[in-house]
């Protein structure tokens, strides 16, 4: 009898083990879509709230130096390019986009 058991165990081991590892690798695959999915969002967020917070530098600088208007503007992205490149580069925003977080930013900065 413990022939058969040990022969049923021994055929049978072997496709369990490989479902186990298709679970497990199922699971393992919605752990690290959720984590990406987590993580990457609160990556983001401090991307963008850093090349705000540069545009805003940017802008007080500018207007404590007398720049307004364009030149402001122009002031404000030159150094949230140099301060903040890498939020820069994984945001990837248009140039008309840092135009208007700049204008936007020199307003609220004017009054």
């Amino acid at each position: 009898m413990n022939s058969a058991i040990a022969g049923f165990v021994s055929a049978v081991l072997p496709s369990l083990l490989e479902i186990a590892g298709l679970f497990l690798m199922a699971w393992l695959a919605r752990v690290s879509t959720f984590a990406k999915e987590k993580w990457g969002i609160e990556i983001e967020a401090k991307h963008r709230e850093a090349l705000h917070s540069a545009i805003m530098s940017g802008i007080r600088s500018a207007v404590a130096r007398g720049l307004t208007g364009p030149a402001a503007i122009d002031a404000a992205i030159q150094h949230a390019t140099a301060s903040v490149p890498d939020a820069i580069a994984a945001l990837n925003p248009a140039s008309q986009v840092l135009i208007n977080i700049a204008s936007a930013k020199l307003k609220e900065v004017l009054g």
